[in-house]
């Protein structure tokens, strides 16, 4: 019988339908449908969907609250409905052509209906629309992920955990709810599979849904990574995080029910949001924490890789570039921090960096101004050599890619690569320097970007050069295994050339055990009178190779002077036409200091200590002002030598200005045998005078040269001044350099001390009356 009702109800639409447009007003019915629409939409549809919404939330349960928010819908769907059925029978005339009727068809008919609905519903959806839907979709979502995984969704590795403490006290971990009979999990994924299809039937799904939708995924994830990843640096996520977003993916196909299919067209937009949203998060966090990423490295390798894999499908390289900068001016670059450890930071960052991004442009740029701070320490230089021979504390990455087996060449590393394939060719980001060499020319060698500091190879040679002859000079041993390995590991660095001094130096090592050994047999074979009272080794140099030693005056008893006399007596006849020069004050002496009650053995002392306590074997008593006479040094040197022996129990100060032998200190504690005894002015003490002290040197050489240029030429500017001093002046194995910047520095120095005069960019010398 319902049949047949809709069947004749039908046939009378069908007349009327024939009557209007026997008239001329099908062609009306249109308009009138869709301004009908319109007009119920607005004065009553509309305002009854929003007060359905705006019921007072006293006393309402958030149960409550969700029947309240599908309720809404069920009545904007039945109000819509025929409406939305007259279209579609409209549009299916249409379509037929029936009674002549012309128009956009059924599809086109019910676009325009739901864009309508959009305009005039949802023109600015109210504040009440947003927070249910928030509330709703953030529980079902809650509900899902606990059935789905066990727990909230939020973080799998407390899920566990919650879930013990949720089953304890009877709370469902779903809908939140005690005890388990009052849950209503099942009715909430019901209640989401009904507004899921009101909303798909009204298409309404993007327009509601989405917004909600998003915001509770950004703060899941935000949530997800605060507690995964923050501080964590030694795992990766991404394959965590892909994990999680296909447990994400079963939620969304239950909210846009078009989605539900693997390979829809809104799933696959909402994966590629999500994860554009996630390497957007990620990369955000760990800009934060780079400066400790880079500390930790290789620790921290898989964040490295995954800010990597995240920087790439993102905008944000110059946030990273800004972000670091920043981080290492306020935490590193600056006086507190001790140069070493700059040092190993920029190591750490050059590793971590390139791994960061292979065309090394955030290492170019975000590391500048480490280079330009460590270009104002002056003990740069010999840290790093320090750290490429292996002496440096706790720093061995510099030594350990010296002993690499394929080391970068640095004479060949800035020829273009010539047999380098086009097809491999990438240009450089965007944010590269102009004006510098492109990637496939930057390097990432470590030993490289750490000599380019200065910009010449030949400073760091030098400061090698002292470095060695230091070891060398303090080890008296003659053994130099590990600094030949090293020179050699150095020249496939340097180059041959560059290394010849180094190799002079331990020639010279070795020449001196050999002639040391020589002589020893020749005293060997005297008698014993002839024999000298002092048994001598010496170390010698062959001074054009090595670097300046320092000089102190040094007056040694008569004992040790023979000895060294009889010593080159005996070098002379094997090296015909060559003799020593000797440095008194250099070098070690090993004596036994035999007292009353006591014996004191094979103490290792300074020249100067030694000296001091030989002449307390003449006589038991000095006073400060004869030692300092019979020694040629001064009596404040003197002094601050005699604090060793008097820490030792050897010497006391008998009133001011003399000291005399203790011969009875049995109560005090001995030194063991074999001690070497440093006074603590004398602690890390180097036999070579330092760069600033050579530096110094050759700035009063160049003072002489600029004194005789402008003797003969009266008046000179500064760029004349350069040219003529770069042309002719050398020290040394290479020549001196000075750039203009630091020439004019020095002259103004010199104008200050009223040495020179400057008027209008051109120097002269004073007048002398």
């Amino acid at each position: 019988g319902k049949r047949e009702g809709q069947e004749q109800e039908d046939g009378q639409v069908s007349q009327a339908l024939c009557v209007l447009c026997s008239w001329g007003l099908g062609s009306s019915l249109q308009g009138w449908l869709l301004e009908a629409l319109q007009t119920r939409l607005q004065s009553a549809v509309g305002p009854e969907f929003w007060a359905g919404l705006d019921q007072p939330e006293n006393g309402l349960s958030e149960r409550d609250r969700a029947a309240l928010l599908l309720g809404a819908f069920r009545t904007l769907l039945a109000r819509l409905e025929p409406f939305l059925r007259g279209l579609g029978q409209l549009g299916c005339w249409q379509d037929e052509g029936q009674a002549g009727l012309e128009g956009p068809g059924a599809g086109g008919l019910r676009e325009r209906a739901f864009a309508l609905i959009r305009a005039i519903l949802l023109l600015s959806p109210g504040r009440a629309l947003q927070d249910r839907l928030l509330e709703f979709y953030s529980r079902t979502f809650q509900v899902h992920m606990a059935r789905e995984g066990g727990g909230s969704g939020q973080d799998e590795g407390e899920g566990e955990g919650e879930g013990e403490g949720e089953g304890e006290s009877g709370q469902c971990p779903g809908c939140e709810v005690a005890p388990p009979e009052q849950c209503w999990c099942d009715e909430a994924l019901e209640q989401l599979r009904e507004l899921s299809h009101i909303l798909s039937a009204l298409q309404l799904q993007e327009r509601v849904s989405s917004a909600a939708v998003t915001a509770i995924l950004h703060q899941l994830m935000e949530q997800r990574m605060e507690q995964r990843c923050r501080g964590e640096y030694e795992s990766s996520f991404i394959a965590d995080f892909t994990q999680w977003l296909e447990r994400v993916r079963a939620w969304l196909g239950r909210v846009f029910l078009n989605a539900s299919e693997p390979g829809s067209a809104t799933l696959q937009r909402w994966r590629c949001h999500l994860h554009q949203v996630f390497c957007r998060l990620y990369v955000s966090m760990r800009i934060e924490e780079l400066f400790s990423i880079i500390r930790d490295f290789p620790d921290s390798k898989p964040a490295i890789e995954d800010l990597k894999f995240c920087l790439e499908r993102t905008n944000q390289r110059q946030q990273l570039l800004t972000s670091l900068k920043s981080a290492l001016e306020t935490r590193l670059l600056h006086p507190g921090v001790h140069t070493s450890d700059i040092i190993t930071l920029y190591i750490s960052a050059i590793m971590a960096l390139r791994e960061l991004d292979p065309s090394m442009v955030i290492l170019q740029l975000a590391c500048e101004p480490i280079r330009k701070y460590l270009r104002t320490r002056e003990d740069t230089v010999r840290q790093i050599v320090a750290s490429l021979t292996g002496d440096a504390e706790g720093c061995s990455d510099l030594a350990n890619e010296l002993f690499r087996g394929d080391p970068v060449t640095l004479e060949t590393q800035d020829s273009e690569d010539e047999g380098s394939d086009p097809e491999e060719w990438t240009p450089d980001p965007i944010d590269a320097l102009t004006d510098k060499s492109g990637s496939k020319r930057r390097s990432s060698d470590i030993i490289s970007l750490l000599v380019s500091i200065y910009g010449s190879k030949d400073l760091f040679i030098n400061e090698y050069r002292t470095v060695l002859a230091d070891r060398l000079l303090h080890q008296l041993n003659y053994n130099t295994a590990r600094e030949i390995r090293n020179v050699e590991l150095l020249k496939l660095r340097f180059g041959e050339s560059h290394m010849h001094y180094c190799e002079v130096m331990l020639k010279d090592v070795a020449d001196s055990r050999r002639i040391n050994t020589n002589i020893r047999d020749e005293e060997a074979k005297l008698g014993e009178e002839e024999r000298p009272t002092l048994a001598l080794s010496a170390l010698i140099l062959s001074s054009e190779f090595w670097p300046p030693l320092k000089e102190e005056k040094l007056e040694l008893p008569p004992l040790v002077t023979q000895a060294m006399e009889a010593y080159t007596h005996r070098y002379e006849k094997l090296k015909a036409m060559r003799t020593l020069s000797w440095k008194p004050h250099l070098g070690s002496v090993t004596l036994d200091v035999e007292l009353a009650d006591r014996t004191l053995t094979d103490l290792s002392v300074s020249p100067v200590h030694a000296a001091i306590i030989l002449h307390f074997q003449e006589r038991s008593s000095w006073s400060l002002e004869e030692l300092s006479s019979v020694l040629a040094l001064p009596c404040g040197v003197v002094r601050r030598k005699l604090a060793l022996w008097q820490q030792q129990g050897v010497l006391r100060e008998e009133g001011v200005g003399s000291f005399c032998v203790v011969e009875g200190g049995g109560a005090r504690e001995r030194p063991d045998r074999g001690v070497v005894l440093i006074d603590s002015d004398e602690e890390g003490d180097s036999n070579t005078t330092t760069q600033s002290e050579q530096r110094e040197e050759k700035l009063q050489l160049f003072w002489a040269y600029i004194q005789a240029m402008l003797t003969n030429l009266e008046t000179m500017t500064l760029d004349r001044i350069h040219s003529m001093l770069r042309m002719f002046v050398t020290m040394g194995p290479v020549v001196t350099e000075m750039d203009v910047q630091e020439l004019q520095d020095f002259l103004q120095r010199k104008v200050r001390d009223h040495q020179l005069i400057c008027s209008g960019g051109v120097y002269r010398l004073p007048k002398t009356h």
